[in-house]
């Protein structure tokens, strides 16, 4: 461990990292992994427990398709948004569906 050199580098979104960090990149990747005390190796009954809580938490996550009819003149302002519209449109929803007087306004 004395002779290793920890190095940090932020590679942003869009940026190609230089040959230098390609080279780290892929000497990490054939290093072994080594469990230790502070971080031994999980039992498969450990796995089995992590893979059942991430279905539980996928599952949960997961938002039903509904087809629905807007006028031409929404859905253009939705899209003027830009990318990700309908996750605004789905924002949009909750927050007045939790809003009792947009609620009875909009009956």
């Amino acid at each position: 461990m004395e002779n290793e050199k920890i190095v940090r580098a932020v590679i942003h979104a869009g940026q190609q990292p230089t040959e230098a960090q390609i080279r780290e990149i892929e000497l990490a990747a054939s290093m072994p992994v080594v469990p230790d005390e502070d971080a031994p190796e999980l039992t498969l009954e450990q796995y089995a427990e992590m893979a059942a809580i991430a279905r539980n938490r996928r599952s949960q996550r997961v938002k039903p398709v509904v087809a629905l009819r807007i006028s031409p003149e929404t859905l253009e302002k939705a899209k003027a948004t830009g990318k990700g519209y309908t996750g605004f449109l789905s924002r949009l929803l909750d927050n007045a569906i939790n809003d009792p007087q947009m609620v009875s306004k909009s009956l």
